[in-house]
């Protein structure tokens, strides 16, 4: 497939891309750990190329499952600072080496933890809104942080799962508007990365292999969702992705 890969190392990458199924139709932000398992697993630059392709698979599911619960307005106020966020993150992609790169997802990654975690603490306030209302002052901050993170990392989504928040989503308006929000940004991402040679035929090969995995997380997600105790897992999600930047930091 391009790359030397053990095992061990292929069942590590088939593992984290059944977990973006299951963030994508369960706990959006979840895949942080992806991210780190991709990076630790493959080159840094190249992990994003790779992922990318997964993600849209578990967007794609995500929205079939909960396109009805979608808030258009929310989606409208952010995809216009989101897409300041993208091309910043496109130039700095132009001259970011591995080195540079294993260390911005390493510290990108520690810091959604930290987002992850004001997000845990803002979901009190958040409950029983009764949908979505404000945050349009909010929108161009989550929005260029979320189309920065996302396109240099993949990492955009516990900022848009603190903005969902904040604005009151209850979890089915949640789930549906993440879920189109990341369809229609990730698929704007790839012209970029094809440009910048992230994706090609080598990593689309290995995408080939690891997209099955999507669906069996997706489903189980989905199964879930309504039983997980997300507070415990959430934890443990925060967890590791702390270790999961600090591998890459200290690589």
């Amino acid at each position: 497939m391009g790359w030397d890969l053990s095992t061990a190392q292929f069942a590590a990458l088939a593992v984290a891309a059944l977990l973006v199924g299951f963030s994508k139709t369960a706990v959006s932000g979840a895949n942080t750990i992806s991210l780190a398992v991709f990076a630790a697993v493959l080159p840094a630059r190249a992990s994003t190329g790779v992922l990318l392709p997964i993600l849209i698979a578990g967007d794609v599911l995500a929205v079939l499952t909960y396109r009805r619960h979608a808030h258009w307005p929310t989606l409208w106020r952010l995809f216009p600072a989101v897409a300041g966020g993208v091309v910043a993150g496109t130039v700095f992609l132009m001259w970011a080496d591995d080195a540079v790169m294993r260390t911005s997802i390493g510290a990108i990654l520690l810091l959604m933890a930290g987002v992850t975690i004001a997000r845990r603490r803002r979901a009190d306030d958040a409950e029983g809104a009764g949908g979505a209302r404000g945050g349009r002052l909010k929108a161009p901050s989550y929005g260029v942080l979320g189309g920065f993170t996302t396109m240099v990392a993949n990492a955009g989504g516990p900022v848009m799962s603190m903005y969902l928040l904040s604005a009151g989503f209850r979890k089915l308006g949640f789930l549906g508007t993440s879920a189109w929000f990341f369809l229609i940004v990730n698929t704007s991402k790839v012209p970029f990365s094809v440009s910048l040679g992230l994706i090609d035929a080598r990593s689309l090969l290995l995408d080939a292999a690891l997209v099955l995995f999507v669906v069996p997380g997706a489903i189980l997600g989905k199964y879930t969702v309504n039983r997980i105790n997300q507070r415990l897992f959430e934890q443990l999600v925060i967890g590791a992705t702390v270790l999961g930047g600090l591998q890459l930091l200290l690589r």
